[in-house]
C-alpha cells in the first residue's frame, strides 16, 4: 500500500475505532483493520489522528528532529538515492539566462537506506480494560519517548550499520576541525569560526551536560564568560544539550557546533503497532510492539564541525 492509500484508509473514521478496540483487546471488524496491517511486521499503521498526535509529540521528546531536516519517503524503494547541490544565482543581462553548464552535474548522492527501530511498552491488563484509561495518550507519550531517545542516540553516533549514520561517526559524520587536550575559551572560538559563514548563521552548539557545565566557568583573560546566562548561548548562538554526547576525554568529540538542517532524517514508513497478550499474560500485563522506518544522514560534512580531544 502507498502513502496515499494508507492515508485514505487509516484515516477512517471506523478504522480508528476498530484499531483502539482491537488494542484494547476487544471484537474489531478485522477485514477493514486489515488493511492497514504491515505483512512484513504484522503491525497496524496508527491511524491518521493518532499519528499526528504522535509525530507532535516525538518532536518534543527528541531534540534532533527540532534541529535536522525531517522528509517522508514513504513509496520508495528499501534503498534510494537522494541528491543535493549548490542553488545557482547571479545577475544576468536584461535578455541573458544563467549558464548552468558549469553546475549540471554538480550533485552530491547519498544512499537513504530503510532501518528498523523497535519499541516495547507493557501495560497492565486491568488499565487497558478500563474503558476511562486513555490508552492512547499513554501509549504515544511511551512511544515517543522511547523513540525519541533511541533516533537521538543513532543520529550522534550512529555508525550507519543497520542504524542511521551518527554526526560524530567518523565516516560519514561532521569534519574535526579542532584538536584539543584540554577545552579552553580559544578552542571554542576557533571551532565557531572554523565552520563557513553560510552555515554559521543558523548554527546551533550540541554538547552534554558535563561539558557544558565546563563552558559555564570558561573565562577569557579579561574575566569575561564565554556561556551567556541570560539565553543560554555561547557567541549568540543556542546550546542544545544531549546525553548521548560524549563527555571531554581522551579521542572523544564532546562539541558539535553547525547547522544542522544539512542533517536530514529520512521516514520510510508510519508506526505500526501490534498487541501482545500471550507473551506477558502470566503478568496479567500486555504488550505493545511498535516498528518505525528511518534514516539519517548528514549530506554536508563541512556544514558542522567537531572538537575532538586528542
Amino acid at each position: 500500500m502507498n502513502y496515499i492509500e494508507n492515508r485514505i484508509v487509516t484515516g477512517q473514521p471506523e478504522y480508528g475505532r476498530d484499531f483502539w478496540s482491537f488494542m484494547r483487546g476487544s471484537e474489531a471488524i478485522m477485514n477493514k483493520l486489515d488493511k492497514g496491517r504491515t505483512i512484513d511486521t504484522g503491525t497496524y499503521a496508527m491511524p491518521v489522528s493518532t499519528d499526528s498526535k504522535y509525530e507532535k509529540a516525538i518532536a518534543k521528546e527528541g531534540a534532533f528532529r527540532n534541529i535536522a531536516s525531517v522528509f517522508t519517503s514513504y513509496d520508495a524503494p528499501s534503498n534510494i538515492w537522494a541528491t543535493d547541490c549548490d542553488d545557482l544565482a547571479e545577475f544576468v543581462d536584461e535578455f541573458g539566462s544563467i549558464s548552468i553548464t558549469d553546475v549540471a552535474d554538480d550533485f552530491t548522492r547519498i544512499l537513504v537506506s530503510s532501518n528498523k527501530l523497535a519499541a516495547l511498552v507493557r501495560l497492565s491488563t486491568e488499565f487497558i480494560r478500563d474503558a476511562a484509561f486513555d490508552l492512547e495518550g499513554y501509549l504515544i507519550k511511551r512511544l515517543a519517548k522511547n523513540f525519541g531517545r533511541a533516533e537521538d542516540k543513532a543520529f550522534i553516533t550512529g555508525t550507519g550499520v543497520k542504524e542511521p549514520v551518527g554526526i560524530l561517526n567518523t565516516t560519514g559524520g561532521a569534519d574535526v576541525s579542532i584538536s584539543t587536550n584540554s577545552i579552553t575559551y580559544d578552542d571554542v572560538i576557533s571551532l565557531y569560526f572554523s565552520v563557513a559563514p553560510e552555515y554559521r548563521s543558523n548554527g546551533v552548539w550540541l554538547m552534554n551536560d558535563v561539558t557544558a557545565m565546563a563552558l559555564r566557568k570558561l573565562k577569557n583573560g579579561e574575566g569575561n564568560y564565554l556561556w551567556n546566562n541570560a539565553d543560554s548561548t555561547i557567541l549568540g548562538k543556542l546550546v542544545i544539550v544531549s546525553e548521548y554526547m560524549p563527555n571531554a576525554s581522551s579521542g572523544t568529540k564532546p562539541i558539535a557546533f553547525g547547522d544542522f538542517s544539512y542533517y536530514w532524517v529520512v521516514k520510510r514508513s508510519p508506526v505500526t503497532v501490534k498487541m501482545l497478550k500471550e507473551l506477558f499474560a502470566l503478568r496479567d500485563q500486555t504488550g505493545y510492539l511498535a516498528y518505525e522506518f528511518l534514516d539519517g544522514k548528514l549530506i554536508r560534512p563541512d556544514a558542522i564541525k567537531v572538537l575532538q580531544m586528542a
